[in-house]
């Protein structure tokens, strides 16, 4: 028999029984699907948030209470003289202490709720934030303690609308400040809307809230940030009295990560959760091959006369297990083709509406993901449609022609 035949007579089956060939590819088009939008959504968001790491400077190195990081620790091992102690150290420079101030902003019937950093000037320009028209808080506002800050973009625009903020008074807690400064629009940085930020210098933050230790310090590297970070670690080791020679991070009270550390962890992370995500999303591909070979067994059953007529006139062995498994493979194909389709177009939707709530969002399509996937659901095809091509191609001819339902 020749292998045109076979070909066309298995998609003629296929053509035939149009819902049940529907039905079968469904699952086969959810599995591939599912694997093809999650984990491109999940590479997507990945390369958000590295993206969004990067935005800062890339010798970054912050240092923090363990307490900020782990439930039950300490969240006041910082000190003012650990910053100024970190600041003499030949290997860092720009070290900025910071302070928050957990208060609303109002401007006359307005209101906002962000973040308020109580640091120093150079503390903006370490997480790459720049001014858009007035000026940055200065030395001469730190020493002087001054009610003056310097607003995000968006903060501007809640408080302010079209109006030029600069020199008015808005008021945060019970004190008023004078708006000296409008910052240009970064967008959101690991998720947290970096154009609401509102900074006021760190020696007005320290007055008015009364503490003596600090929420976390920022600063950059002189170039080598391990070298930065193993100065920063034995420096505030000794201030502390920490005796920590083998280097065990649960015996300190603080945390000192560079940039290069945290966009290593978010990788690690975002990957992990990527590959979890990838493999539910891969169960349903086996669902789907499971259901092609439950529906090609009922196909056996039911076309058991045909295939012993077929054998009696002449069709061998190889010619009906071919002609089954041809069937069972382009179910497959057919359904990780619109698999394909519908996971990235469901990728795209969702990138869309994270872009337009997040900003600079961009759909990252895995083709490591998508040929795998499509691998899959071909080996799948294959597999799961062997053995009820190999029970139809065993039917003996006299048998399968006397078959009754």
């Amino acid at each position: 028999m020749l292998l045109s035949d076979t070909i066309q007579t298995a998609y003629k089956a296929i053509i035939v029984h149009r819902m049940r060939s529907l039905l079968t590819m469904l699952g086969i088009i959810i599995g591939v699907g599912s694997v093809i939008l999650m984990v491109s959504v999940g590479r997507t968001f990945e390369n958000y948030i590295l993206d969004q790491v990067e935005t800062f400077s890339n010798n970054l190195i912050e240092v923090y209470p363990t307490g900020f990081e782990k439930f039950g620790r300490t969240t006041d091992s910082l000190t003012f003289e650990d910053a100024e102690a970190i600041a003499n150290l030949t290997t860092v420079e720009n070290v900025a202490p910071v302070i928050f101030i957990r208060e609303k902003v109002q401007y006359g019937t307005e209101e906002l709720s962000p973040l308020i950093f109580g640091s120093t000037s150079v503390f903006l320009g370490n997480y790459g934030l720049k001014l858009d028209k007035g000026r940055l808080i200065d030395e001469s506002d730190e020493k002087s303690a001054r009610s003056v800050a310097v607003i995000g973009s968006e903060a501007a625009n809640t408080l302010f609308g079209n109006r030029d903020p600069i020199g008015e008074r808005i008021r945060i807690g019970s004190r008023f400040y004078t708006v000296v400064g409008v910052l240009q629009s970064l967008g959101s940085a690991l998720l947290q809307d970096m154009d609401t930020v509102v900074t006021v210098p760190f020696s007005t933050a320290r007055a008015i809230t009364g503490k003596h230790q600090l929420d976390y310090m920022s600063m950059t590297s002189k170039g080598d940030d391990d070298l930065a970070l193993a100065d920063i670690q034995s420096t505030l080791r000794q201030r502390h009295g920490i005796d920590n020679p083998e280097e065990d991070p649960d015996k300190d009270d603080f945390i000192a990560r560079s940039s290069a550390q945290a966009t290593e962890i978010i990788g690690q992370v975002t990957l992990g959760l990527t590959i979890f995500l990838g493999l539910i999303a891969g169960i349903s591909l086996l669902v789907g091959g499971i259901g092609i070979m439950n529906i090609m067994l009922v196909a056996v059953t039911e076309r058991t006369r045909e295939i012993g007529l077929r054998k009696a006139l002449g069709a061998r062995r190889k010619d009906i297990l071919l002609q089954f498994l041809i069937e069972a493979v382009t179910l497959t194909l057919i359904g990780g083709v619109i698999g394909i389709i519908g996971g990235v177009g469901f990728g795209l939707l969702i990138t869309a509406v994270a872009d337009k709530l997040l900003g600079s969002v961009s759909f990252s399509l895995s083709l490591s993901a998508l040929l795998l996937s499509f691998a899959m659901a071909m080996t799948i095809g294959l597999v799961f449609g062997l053995y009820p091509a190999k029970k139809a191609a065993n039917l003996r001819p006299i048998e399968a022609i006397r078959w009754d339902r």
